[in-house]
C-alpha cells in the first residue's frame, strides 16, 4: 500500500467530539471516520486490523469444530414473539423497520432464535449432534447512550458462536472448551496477560455466566480481581456468598475497572423449546436441544487493544493485528527498490512514499500509526536500511537481505 494513495491519512488533530481514548487515536491516526453517534466507518487501515483479529476468532472457532455461516440482519418477528423477545420492554435495544406494506420488521441485535427456527429443520436425531455454528454477523442496538468510541456503538460486527447438544453434561464439557479457546483468542491477540475470566449473572439461565473482562481505565465495568489466581468476579454478582463459593479471600481481591471483550452463556433450552428445535435420542424420545451462546465484538477488541497498548507518540499495534508487517519510511532518498523486495517477499507493507513532507512528519505519522516495524530508508542508511520496532527504542542497520529474513521469521 502506497501512502500517497491511502483512504484515510492522518489528521493534525484529536477530534474535538471524542472522549474515549481508543476514539481518538484512531480517528486521528486514518483507521477510522465517525458517521454519527455509535456509527463508525471502517478506513483500510482500521479493515486491515479489523479483519486480522476476525481471522484469529475463525481460526480458534474452526479449532473447536465451528462450522461458519451467515444469517440474515432482517428479523421476522414472528420468529421472536414464540421466544416473547419481540417486545421492547423485553429487549429493549431492538431497531424496527417496516416494509412498503407496512409490516413491521426488526435489526438483528442478537440471533438465538432465528437459528434455533433454522435448525428446528435441520436436527431430527441424536446423531445431528453436538453441533457448533458461529458466523460474523452486523448487529443493530438501539443503545440509549453510545459511548467509549469503539467499545459500545450502535452498530457493529459481533462473533456469535451457538452450541447445541443432547445433555446438559456435553454442554458443560464443550462450555470448558470454548472457554480455553476465547483464553487463545485473547492471547494471540496481545491482551491476554490483562484479560480475566470474570464470573457475572447467570440469569435465568445457570448459576453463573463468565465474561472475559480486560484491565483497562476506560473500562465500564467493575471487578474484583484475584490476580494469583486469574479470577475476578464483576461487581453486579461481588457478594460474600459468591467470594466463598468460588473459593476467593475478599482480602486478596482488587477492584479495577475493566473492559468485557467476550462472554459465555450456559441457556439450557430456554430458545429451543419455544422454537421447537427437538431431537429424538437414542431410546425413540423426543427432548428439547441444549444450547450455549459464546459472543466476541472484533471492534471492541480493536479498541481495547488501542485504550492498553499506546504511549504519548501513538498507538503500539501487537504484531498478530498490525494492519502491515512493515511500514516503510523514505527519507529524502529513493526506497522503491526495498519496496519491490518486501512485497515479492510476501512481505504487507505501508510505504511512506510522500514527497515534499519533512522526515519529522513522517516518523511522527509512523509512531501515530503503530505498525509493528518501522523502515527507515535515508541517505544514513546507505546500501541498508534502518528497522526499529514500535515498542522499542532499539535500532538496528541491517542489509535488505537481512531484514527480509528479520520479518519473515520473526
Amino acid at each position: 500500500m502506497l501512502y500517497s494513495k491511502l483512504i484515510g491519512k492522518t489528521k493534525k488533530q484529536f477530534p474535538k467530539d471524542e472522549e474515549s481514548l481508543n476514539a481518538q487515536l484512531l480517528i486521528k491516526a486514518g483507521f477510522i471516520q465517525k458517521e454519527m453517534a455509535g456509527v463508525y466507518v471502517f478506513l483500510p487501515l482500521g479493515l486491515h486490523v479489523l479483519n486480522n483479529i476476525i481471522n484469529i476468532v475463525r481460526e480458534e472457532m474452526n479449532n473447536i469444530d465451528g462450522q461458519e455461516i451467515l444469517l440474515s440482519a432482517l428479523q421476522n418477528p414472528e420468529v421472536w414473539k414464540k421466544s416473547g423477545r419481540w417486545d421492547n420492554e423485553t429487549l429493549d435495544v431492538w431497531f424496527k423497520t417496516q416494509l412498503k406494506n407496512g409490516s413491521e420488521l426488526g435489526l438483528g441485535t442478537t440471533h438465538e432464535e432465528p437459528l434455533a427456527n433454522l435448525l428446528s429443520e435441520r436436527i431430527q436425531s441424536y446423531k445431528d449432534l453436538p453441533l457448533y455454528v458461529y458466523q460474523f454477523q452486523t448487529k443493530f442496538r438501539n443503545e440509549t447512550r453510545a459511548r467509549s468510541g469503539l467499545i459500545r456503538t450502535r452498530e457493529f460486527i459481533m462473533k456469535d458462536l451457538y452450541s447445541f447438544n443432547k445433555t446438559n453434561e456435553e454442554l458443560d464439557e464443550f462450555y470448558e472448551t470454548a472457554k480455553d479457546s476465547y483464553v487463545k483468542i485473547f492471547e494471540r491477540a496481545g491482551i491476554g496477560d490483562k484479560t480475566f475470566l470474570t464470573f457475572a449473572s447467570g440469569g435465568s439461565f445457570s448459576k453463573y455466566s463468565h465474561e472475559f473482562q480486560t484491565i483497562c481505565t476506560a473500562g465500564e465495568d467493575t471487578i474484583y480481581l484475584d490476580r494469583n489466581k486469574k479470577i475476578a468476579i464483576n461487581k453486579e454478582v461481588y457478594t460474600d456468598e459468591v467470594i466463598k463459593d468460588l473459593g476467593l479471600k475478599k482480602e486478596d481481591l482488587e477492584e479495577v475497572s475493566a473492559v468485557e471483550v467476550g462472554n459465555i452463556f450456559k441457556q439450557g433450552t430456554r430458545f429451543s423449546e419455544p422454537l421447537g428445535l427437538k431431537f429424538t435420542d437414542e431410546n425413540g424420545v423426543e427432548k428439547p436441544v441444549v444450547m450455549g451462546a459464546y459472543g466476541i465484538g472484533p471492534s471492541r477488541l480493536m479498541a481495547t487493544i488501542v485504550e492498553i497498548n499506546h504511549d504519548d507518540k501513538g498507538i503500539i499495534w501487537p504484531k498478530s493485528v498490525s494492519p502491515f508487517n512493515a511500514h516503510l519510511v523514505s527519507l529524502n532518498t529513493q526506497a522503491d527498490g526495498v519496496y519491490e523486495k518486501l512485497n515479492s517477499a510476501g512481505i504487507e507493507v505501508l510505504f511512506d512514499d510522500r514527497e515534499n513532507v519533512t522526515a519529522g512528519e513522517k516518523l511522527s505519522d509512523a509512531d501515530l500509526i503503530g505498525i509493528t516495524n518501522r523502515i527507515i530508508v535515508s541517505k544514513n542508511t546507505g546500501d541498508g536500511v534502518e528497522l526499529k520496532s514500535r515498542d522499542s527504542d532499539e535500532k538496528k542497520i541491517l542489509s535488505v537481505d537481512q531484514l527480509l529474513n528479520f520479518i519473515s521469521n520473526a
